[in-house]
C-alpha cells in the first residue's frame, strides 16, 4: 500500500492553510473512545512542522499537550518558528477547533552530526515477532485495529489481571496495519500506543487519559529509512501513581537492538 493510501497518511494529512497554518481532519480509523487517538494527533502536530518551509534538520524533541477534548472534524493547526540556532530550531505549535485552543505543542528540530554514542538501557529480552499471535483490537477503540501488537508481557487489555499486579511493565512488538516504512510520524504515534499504566497494574477500567506526552527520537532520518516496514519493540511502565495521576516511560526498539526513541507522559485517571 503506497504512503498516499495507507489510513495514517490521510489521517496525518494537512493542507496549507494560511501563513505557517495547516489544515486537517479526523480519521475514522485512528478513533479512540473518546475523538481520536492521541498518538495520531502528535503525529499531525509534528507534521505541521515536518510540512514548514522553514523547517531546517530532524526532530529531536515533541511536546504535546492534550488541554481538551478534538471533535471529530475539521481542525487548524499553526507552526511557529520561535528561534533558530546553528544545531537546533525550536518550534511552537497549537490546534484549534471552533477558534478555541485544543492542544497546544513544541518542538525541537536539530542538525544532527557524528559523534560519540552509547547506549546504556537494556535491548529488552523478547520472543521473535513471528512466534507471537496477534492481540486482539480493543472493540471500542478503532485505532488499536490499526497496530498488529503481539505482547510479550502485560499490556493486553484482553487478558487483564484478576488482581492488583506488582508492577505496571509490559514488552510488546508493534507494527502499522497494513504495514507501512517507518519515520518521524509514524514513530510519534507509535509512542503513544501503549495503554495507561492504571489499566495494566489494576483489574479494573477507570477514565484516563494522556494530559502531556514528550517524545525523545534518538534515530535520525537516515536510520529510519532502514527500518523499512518491520516491527518495533516496545517497552513501557510507570515511576508513580496517586493524586489522580501516574506517568509513563516508555522506549522504541528497532528489532536490530537501536533504541529508536523514548517518551514520558502523564496520565490522568479517575476513580
Amino acid at each position: 500500500m503506497s504512503g498516499a493510501d495507507h489510513p495514517f497518511d490521510s489521517a496525518v494529512r494537512l493542507a496549507a492553510n494560511g501563513d505557517g497554518a495547516w489544515a486537517g481532519r479526523t480519521h475514522p480509523a485512528y478513533g479512540n473512545m473518546v475523538g481520536p487517538f492521541g498518538g495520531v494527533i502528535a503525529a499531525a502536530m509534528l507534521n505541521a512542522v515536518l510540512s514548514h518551509p522553514a523547517r531546517q534538520g530532524d526532530p529531536l524533541a515533541l511536546t504535546v499537550n492534550y488541554a481538551a477534548p478534538i471533535a471529530d472534524g475539521d481542525f487548524r493547526i499553526g507552526a511557529v518558528p520561535a528561534r533558530t540556532n546553528r544545531s537546533t530550531q525550536h518550534w511552537s505549535m497549537a490546534l484549534t477547533q471552533g477558534g478555541e485552543t485544543a492542544i497546544t505543542a513544541t518542538a525541537v528540530f536539530a542538525q544532527r552530526r557524528e559523534t560519540w554514542a552509547a547506549t546504556e538501557s537494556g535491548f529488552p529480552q523478547a520472543p521473535a515477532w513471528a512466534t507471537l499471535r496477534r492481540a486482539d483490537p480493543v472493540k471500542t477503540a478503532a485505532w488499536t485495529s490499526r497496530y498488529d501488537f503481539r505482547f510479550v508481557r502485560g499490556g493486553d487489555l484482553s487478558a487483564m489481571p484478576a488482581a492488583e499486579g506488582p508492577d505496571s511493565v509490559s514488552t510488546q512488538w508493534i507494527r502499522d496495519d497494513p504495514p507501512r516504512p517507518l519515520d518521524f510520524l509514524s514513530l510519534a504515534a507509535i509512542c503513544d500506543v501503549f495503554y495507561p499504566r492504571i489499566f495494566i497494574r489494576r483489574p479494573v477500567f477507570v477514565p484516563a487519559g494522556t494530559v502531556s506526552m514528550t517524545t525523545y527520537f534518538h534515530a535520525d532520518a537516515a536510520l529510519l529509512a532502514v527500518q523499512g516496514d518491520a516491527p518495533v519493540l516496545g517497552v513501557a511502565r510507570a515511576s508513580h501513581f496517586g493524586k489522580g495521576y501516574h506517568d509513563q516511560v516508555a522506549e522504541i526498539w528497532s528489532r536490530d537492538g537501536l533504541l529508536l526513541a523514548t517518551s514520558h507522559q502523564i496520565v490522568y485517571f479517575k476513580e
